[in-house]
Formats: C-alpha cells, sequence, structure tokens
C-alpha cells in the first residue's frame, strides 16, 4: 500500500523465448504484479492468434480492483480499458501514452506545458549515465478525448554518458483518472517509474535466476505452467520477507526440510 492507502498494480507482458516452435512463435504471458511487495496477482497465456490487447479485462477479472490503480505501458492505453477499469471494476488508471494513439497524444502535447511550473524533479546516476526527471501536471477537462481522464502528466528525460556532456532528451505523456485530491505529483512519478518493477522483479528475476528463456518447453501448456510455478516460489519467498530471491533459492537448497517448511508456513 502507499501512502493514501492505494493498492497500485502493473500488468505488463512477456515472451517465453524458448518456447517458439517451428513457426518462429514463442509463448507470451500476460501478468499483473503489485508495485510495492512484489507479488503475482494473476497470469494468463496469450493466445498465439490475438496479442495482450483483448486478454487485458480477462486477467484482471479475476483480481480484486476495487479502489485500485492500475498501470502500464502504451499498448494498453486503450479506451476501453480505461471504461473497463472505472466503470465496471471501480478502480483507477494511469496509462502511458504514445504513437499508439496519435489523436491523444497530440492533444496532450499540444496542452500549455510552458506555462505549468515543474511539479516534481528527480536525479539519478547509475549503470554509467546520469539522469534527470521533470514531472508537470496538469488538470484536463472533456476536450481530451480519453474516458475519465482528469489529469494530464508530462514528464521529461534527460540522459547522458557520465563520461559525455551531451544530453539526450525524451518526452513522455500519460493519463489518469485521479484527480489532483487523489493523487499528488510525487506520487504520480513514482507510480509511472514504478510500473517497471514488473520488468525488474519478476521478469528479469525469471530470466536470470530462473534461466526461464533458456528452457524449450513447448508442448500445450507446458510453458505457462511453469511460469506459473516459478511466479509461486518467487510469491513465497516474497512473503517470507526475502529481497534477493538468488539468495533464497540457494538457502532453500541447502536442505530439503526448508522448501516444505516455506510451503507450509507462507
Amino acid at each position: 500500500m502507499n501512502p493514501k492507502g492505494i493498492r497500485v498494480i502493473a500488468v505488463d507482458g512477456k515472451s517465453l523465448r524458448g518456447s517458439a516452435t517451428a513457426g518462429g512463435r514463442c509463448r507470451h504471458l500476460l501478468a499483473a504484479f503489485t508495485h510495492t511487495n512484489g507479488m503475482v496477482l494473476g497470469q494468463l497465456d496469450v493466445d498465439l492468434k490475438t496479442n495482450e490487447i483483448p486478454m487485458f479485462s480477462t486477467l484482471l477479472d479475476n483480481i480484486e480492483l476495487l479502489g485500485s490503480l492500475v498501470t502500464a505501458d502504451a499498448l494498453h492505453c486503450q479506451k476501453d480499458h480505461a471504461k473497463y477499469l472505472v466503470e465496471q471494476r471501480g478502480a483507477h488508471y494511469l496509462l502511458t501514452v504514445k504513437g499508439n494513439q496519435p489523436t491523444l497524444r497530440k492533444q496532450l502535447a499540444g496542452l500549455p506545458w510552458a506555462e505549468v511550473p515543474i511539479t516534481h524533479t528527480k536525479h539519478d546516476r547509475g549503470h554509467g549515465r546520469v539522469e534527470k526527471r521533470t514531472l508537470k501536471v496538469v488538470t484536463v477537462d472533456d476536450g481530451i478525448l480519453f474516458p475519465h481522464a482528469a489529469q494530464a502528466i508530462q514528464v521529461t528525460r534527460k540522459i547522458r554518458k557520465r563520461n559525455s556532456r551531451k544530453w539526450r532528451t525524451e518526452t513522455v505523456y500519460a493519463v489518469t483518472d485521479l484527480t489532483v485530491d487523489q493523487a499528488r505529483p510525487d506520487q504520480l512519478a513514482t507510480w509511472l517509474r514504478g510500473h517497471w518493477c514488473i520488468e525488474v522483479r519478476l521478469h528479469w528475476v525469471r530470466d536470470v535466476t530462473f534461466g526461464e528463456d533458456l528452457s524449450q518447453i513447448r508442448t500445450g501448456n507446458g510453458p505457462q505452467v511453469m511460469a506459473t510455478l516459478r511466479n509461486l516460489a518467487i510469491n513465497l519467498h516474497r512473503l517470507a520477507g526475502a529481497t534477493n530471491i538468488a539468495k533464497a533459492l540457494r538457502h532453500h537448497a541447502r536442505d530439503t526440510k526448508y522448501p516444505l517448511t516455506l510451503l507450509l508456513t507462507s
């Protein structure tokens, strides 16, 4: 939970590269993951004949969403998704806006940002680079053609390598139904950046710690079942207080009693 009591859930997909068949396509899974405690709430297989978009509501149908905030990347910046979350589930959304919604992006880019003060700044150093992020937020009205939109966000990122003086600048927009009374600018910044916890704390862990992309299980539901078991292991370790899944796995591999104790006490 964040300071305002809203549970924040990230929705994102991951391809299982080792599951590719003779046709060259690999299985793709869509998951819902909590920002704060890093728990997998649900996962489903995206049929090879479709994509993530129509599976969004199917995934979330089985998860309690009342009062929660759902974050997603630009692929899921869809009007139907916004209506589903707000009107059917009593939830909120925070969605990145990119080129797949050209009209909406043009509307957001056309807002008078030069007149809007910066409400949040963040400086980071790491991985051989320096990054400066500034965030501006503006209240929007019915002129924004997106269901229940209440605030528009502009994030400007300036990035340079540590051994360079040349900055690269990119601007990203987002939209949310949360009002100014429901979300402060610093919270919006945290949730936008926090969305990528699903990549770092779930997808990366399954790839690097569990070697998921090296698995060549392809038959039937095998890829999804194995990914689900990996999710279960991650959830159990996090429930037990583990912050480093690789370290927790090494510890539990030392004695056959440890995994049983984990299963029975979590």
